[in-house]
């Protein structure tokens, strides 16, 4: 994971004897602060990466690493980086932050690696061990047993661990967003405890997991509001009225972390001003979600539950939450309980921590009411599938909650075996919560099932056709919604003119027949549309036909 890499795990873990000290400094927990050190996390490094390797391997066994149209399509933006008629940072497109395209790259150099998938999955499975390791240091802080309660809350959701073993940017984000709330809160602690030295790294530290965020999905420039809001009261307490060379270091260390974390969004909009001449490509442009609502909702209809209303949009995605961690009452139960022990703590230190975990509690609902942000559910109108994982951004809260939960039955005044009856209680219900999830499909899955099914079996055709085409052929297609089949067949990227080249790729629409030695036109695509006007020269010479597909055909120009 690029930056975290310059990150020593063993040392994100410790934590300082102040630190400890000051948390429930009142109460006297039944589990000890997790004393382990370097020991623990290897235990946690080595359980969740093999978990994560063995389901990767599970579901890429499956063939189902690449349902994602998504996924398909995060591999080869970062394909075309480099395997491309005009190769370089441009091809990054809009809409989708570069930095998870960036990080993959060069994991699918390999045309092996690239072809089947597994390159783009890398990233996500580094970041499910990562983000587990930031739950597991969040609960170090209060007991073992906490720490365990949350790592075994947040790693063995099946939709996760589906989720991981794909190249969808969910699992990067997720752990930076957890390393943000680790960071964001010690420092805060660490300021109220007067270690400046100590605070000023931390919140370097936190610097970096939040660019990290903000250059992986937009939840992150929330979330970059959100922790300078809360955190520079704080920070402004700390140095305000005195002089010292640590106070002078925290102050010019807050103003770094917080010039870069604006600069973050900054580059991202001028280079869509540079290439788009529009630095709100990515929010209004023709490839925005905005833009795709209103191209597929006829005026003045409401397009999905929601939009308009915070309060609905609120509940729909509450439902999703739950939907994620299981089908039933004990999914709602396990929900209950991360909630009570998250309001139970807010008495404590910890409410810039739960502030920060819960506020996608806030940012989808109003992404949904009016970002057009749809999330569709099976269970409710309109009974189908779309963005359902986007309940899990809610897991990191939903872990710490309930470690947090375990934690406070070992306080002052409640007898020393209740801590362990409620851990044991807790992970029964998680266990039996998430075998009932994985007995029913997990719901990330069965959307990537309902929706990718048919385009996994259109693009594995269409990929048969293109291997029959010789070595050295070009083709002219729109890649936007099959890309899948040029990576499937291993068909370089460079012998394609397609919609990210752009000067070419208007030239050739205008003659198709003299463009490339083959045409693919996908019934209303563009190249759809350039063959209907411009038919000379072009023999079809194959169809490809997939219920649920639109019909496609490829021409051989009689040009070359």
């Amino acid at each position: 994971m690029g930056a975290e890499s310059s990150l020593n795990l063993e040392s994100l873990l410790r934590l300082t004897p102040a630190l400890r000290a000051r948390l429930y400094r009142s109460s006297q927990p039944s589990g000890a602060p997790d004393s382990s050190g370097g020991s623990g996390l290897a235990i946690v490094v080595s359980l969740l990466s093999a978990v994560a390797l063995a389901s990767f391997a599970y579901f890429c066994a499956r063939g189902e690493v690449l349902l994602s149209g998504d996924a398909v399509a995060h591999i080869n933006i970062a394909r075309r980086i480099f395997d491309s008629l005009t190769p370089g940072l441009f091809q990054l497109g809009t809409v989708w932050l570069p930095l998870p395209h960036l990080l993959t790259v060069p994991f699918i150099v390999n045309d092996k690696l690239w072809s089947t998938g597994i390159g783009g999955s890398v990233i996500s499975v580094i970041s499910y061990v990562v983000a587990g390791c930031g739950i597991y240091r969040l609960g170090a802080q209060w007991s073992r047993l906490a720490a365990w309660a949350g790592v075994a809350v947040f790693s063995a959701n099946p939709n996760l661990l589906y989720v991981q073993s794909t190249a969808l940017n969910e699992p990067l984000y997720v752990a930076a967003f957890i390393w943000t709330a680790v960071f964001f809160s010690e420092c805060a602690e660490q300021l109220r405890a007067r270690h400046l030295a100590l605070a000023t790294a931390t919140l370097e530290k936190g610097a970096i997991t939040l660019i990290i965020a903000i250059l992986t999905r937009y939840d992150g420039w929330f979330l970059a509001a959100v922790c300078w809001v809360a955190m520079l009261p704080t920070v402004w307490r700390a140095i305000r009225g005195s002089e010292s060379a640590a106070v002078n270091s925290l102050r010019r260390s807050a103003a770094k972390a917080l010039l870069l974390t604006a600069l973050a969004p900054s580059l991202w909009l001028a280079y869509n001003l540079g290439v788009y001449k529009n630095a709100l490509e990515f929010a209004n442009g023709p490839y925005s979600a905005r833009a795709i609502a209103m191209r597929t909702t006829a005026s003045g209809v409401q397009s999905y539950p929601g939009e308009h209303s915070p309060r609905v949009a609120a509940i729909y995605f509450i439902k999703t939450v739950q939907l994620n961690l299981g089908p039933g009452w004990l999914a709602k139960l396990l929900l209950l309980m991360a909630i009570a022990g998250s309001i139970a703590a807010l008495r404590s230190c910890h409410w810039l921590l739960l502030t920060l975990l819960w506020c996608p509690l806030v940012f989808y609902p109003l992404s949904i009411a009016y970002g057009a942000v749809p999330i569709f559910i099976p269970v409710w109108w309109p009974f189908s599938y779309y963005n359902v994982r986007y309940g899990l951004e809610l897991l990191p809260a939903i872990a710490v909650g309930a470690a947090l939960l375990v934690h406070l039955c070992g306080r002052a005044g409640i007898r020393r075996p209740v801590q362990p009856i409620v851990a044991g209680l807790l992970l029964a219900i998680v266990a039996g919560c998430y075998l009932s999830a994985a007995i029913a499909v997990p719901v990330c899955l069965r959307e990537m099932r309902a929706n990718g099914q048919a385009r996994l079996q259109y693009d594995h055709e269409l990929a048969a056709v293109l291997r029959t085409l010789p070595a050295t052929a070009t083709v002219l297609a729109y890649t936007g919604a099959h890309a899948g089949a040029f990576e499937l067949a291993g068909f370089h990227l460079d012998r394609t003119i397609n919609e990210g080249i752009y000067p070419v790729w208007d030239a050739s629409l205008q003659q198709p027949a003299q463009a490339a030695d083959y045409v693919i036109a996908e019934q209303w695509d563009p190249v759809s549309e350039a063959v209907r006007r411009h038919p000379q020269n072009l023999v079809a010479i194959h169809s490809v036909l997939v219920p649920g597909q639109p019909p496609a055909v490829v021409y051989r120009s009689g040009l070359h």
